[in-house]
């Protein structure tokens, strides 16, 4: 019996030098540790898209940090405010401290890998509701994995911070005579102004301009699928006062494709015209004393565009991309008696152009339409096309940036399609607070719907009513677009579309949890085209089924728009194949 109890005795203390080893090591606070496995379980809860391990390692690593710090922060208040009075209460054996440190470090485990596991389901039930394939449970724990390696390199930055104030704090003392114990929160005050005045100056410009010099490379270059027009009607051709070589990437691919007059004669069966395509890059005035909305307007007028049935002025994304297939379905239903006009603003990818050019976005779509828009005041309001405005996504929110309210934009307008418009839309935003009472956030009605509607598939077109009155808005938004519901306001504050009924693409478990949620949808932004058309950012041929509300012509019918449908997404997937 003593033997065995002194063998006891010898694997107990082995086990407690193991421990005290690890935690030398890693210096590890174990109620940060269990508050960092529950933000860690809230993360792989379910969120707008399906996500894959990459993806989910990413954020559930960031989000078990802020866990792990929140839980770092409860102790310290608790060894503050609370240990002290309870000084009468002993201690209890080392062996027992470190006997429980053992078992939260296993209970951590083993419900992160439980979570894991539930996780995967909860993705397959996702892309079930996306009619995509799932994934498997065990390619899935690897999410575990990275997860810990996120969120220990996350621990460390932090870490080095707070040795980098501690140092500052030193200084400060040694130096300049700071009492001992202000010291730490001057040095913390001292390093934010040094990071404040850093970002907010020469780190971002010098990162915005290594931005626009990068991404001014791909706007040089030509696709060798975009080939120079030789059509008078585009512009870039010949005859083009926009050369072909200043349209950049976006605007040269823009001008080389689209429907001929021939080809929407053979689609829809009847006699066509060739559709007008004006556009004008960033370099396209460079040596001139022109505007860019001035030379989009003197591209109209040569092409003779204010002659056409319809023209509509689409405000570009970031990279001056326009989206073919709401271009080729307007052009398709009018047998291509229409005219396109769009200008590019910046080189930058729509989420950089959101930070860098916001302001620019609003002024570029303001100065393209309202020269547009001037122009067709001098002609008799008989000859006057049907003035229509696109944008989609970044350009929804640079288009509506060309009006002041809705009456406003009712005056000047003959229809408006602004498709998965950013929750920072300033008229959106306005028409979803003020929607009618029981309408939820994501399927909302406004006015009863008889000017604004708001659309994630073609039958919710015809809701709540057949009365429509012109001029007619229509958004389109799906509940699962990432792009239409992040928003800052996520980390504090629960939206109403995650108060009511969820969408019917978005899972029924998912749940508003402070911090967690705003990282899981800022994580879906990434994937917000990764999934399938008629979800997340992906609205296919829904832009023809919006053109058909807002405007259609006067012998639209439902075989014709078939026909078109074909069409327009055949050219998609091409175009996704080669561009």
């Amino acid at each position: 019996m003593l033997e065995t109890a002194d063998s006891v005795t010898r694997l107990r203390r082995r086990c407690v030098a193991v421990v005290r080893r690890t935690e030398r090591i890693i210096d590890l606070n174990y109620v940060g540790l269990v508050v960092a496995t529950v933000f860690f379980a809230l993360s792989v809860s379910p969120s707008l898209l399906p996500r894959d391990w990459m993806f989910q390692g990413l954020i559930s690593g960031i989000n078990a940090a802020i866990g792990y710090g929140v839980g770092c922060l409860l102790e310290w208040l608790f060894r503050l405010w609370v240990r002290p009075r309870l000084a009468r209460i002993p201690s209890p054996p080392t062996w027992t401290r470190y006997a429980m440190k053992s078992a939260v470090v296993i209970t951590a485990a083993v419900s992160a890998g439980f979570m894991l596991v539930q996780s995967a389901h909860w993705q397959r039930e996702i892309t079930a509701l996306m009619g995509m394939e799932g994934t498997t449970t065990p390619a899935y724990l690897r999410t575990g994995g990275l997860s810990v390696t996120v969120g220990v390199l996350v621990v460390a930055c932090y870490r080095t911070v707070r040795e980098l104030i501690l140092y500052l704090a030193r200084q400060l003392n040694r130096w300049v005579k700071i009492p001992r114990e202000l010291a730490p929160s001057a040095g913390f005050l001292v390093l934010v102004l040094l990071v404040v005045t850093l970002f907010n100056g020469v780190a971002s410009r010098a990162f915005f301009a290594a931005a626009n010099s990068a991404f001014s490379v791909r706007n040089d270059y030509t696709s060798e699928h975009a080939v120079q027009p030789g059509l008078p009607e585009r512009s870039g051709s010949p005859e083009s006062l926009a050369p072909w070589e200043t349209l950049g990437f976006e605007g040269r691919w823009f001008v080389s494709h689209g429907p001929s007059a021939q080809r929407i004669s053979w689609v829809t069966g009847r006699p066509a015209e060739e559709p007008i395509r004006a556009y004008v890059g960033l370099e396209s005035v460079e040596g001139t004393e022109m505007s860019q909305a001035d030379l989009a307007v003197a591209e109209l007028e040569r092409t003779g565009a204010f002659e056409r049935e319809v023209l509509v002025v689409v405000t570009t994304t970031g990279t001056g991309w326009v989206n073919s297939m709401a271009a080729n379905a307007i052009e398709y239903m009018y047998g291509g008696d229409s005219a396109l006009v769009a200008t590019q603003y910046s080189y930058l990818p729509s989420a950089l152009s959101f930070l860098a050019d916001r302001d620019k976005v609003a002024a570029s779509g303001r100065a393209l339409f309202d020269a547009v828009y001037r122009h067709t005041l001098t002609r008799p309001a008989e000859d006057r096309p049907k003035l229509l405005v696109y944008g989609e996504s970044l350009g929804s929110q640079g288009s509506e940036g060309a009006f002041d309210g809705l009456a406003d934009l009712r005056e000047k307008v003959d229809g408006a399609l602004w498709v998965g418009p950013p929750n920072s839309n300033r008229l959106w935003q306005q028409f979803v607070s003020r929607r009618d009472p029981g309408s939820p956030e994501t399927e909302p009605v406004y006015a009863d719907g008889l000017v604004i509607r708001f659309a994630g598939d073609r039958d919710d077109l015809d809701r709540p009513g057949p009365e429509w009155r012109a001029p007619r808005i229509a958004y389109l938004q799906h509940a699962s677009d990432p792009i239409v519901w992040w928003s800052p306001d996520l980390v504090f504050s629960r939206p109403d579309w995650l108060s009511e009924p969820r969408g019917p693409d978005v899972s029924p478990r998912m749940r508003w949890v402070p911090l967690v949620t705003f990282w899981q949808v800022s994580a879906d932004l990434t994937n917000a085209q990764g999934v399938r058309d008629g979800h997340g950012h992906r609205y296919g041929s829904l832009v023809l089924d919006g053109w058909a509300a807002v405007t259609s012509p006067p012998d639209w019918n439902p075989g014709l728009a078939e026909r078109i449908r074909l069409e327009i997404e055949a050219y998609e997937a091409y175009e996704r194949e080669v561009k």
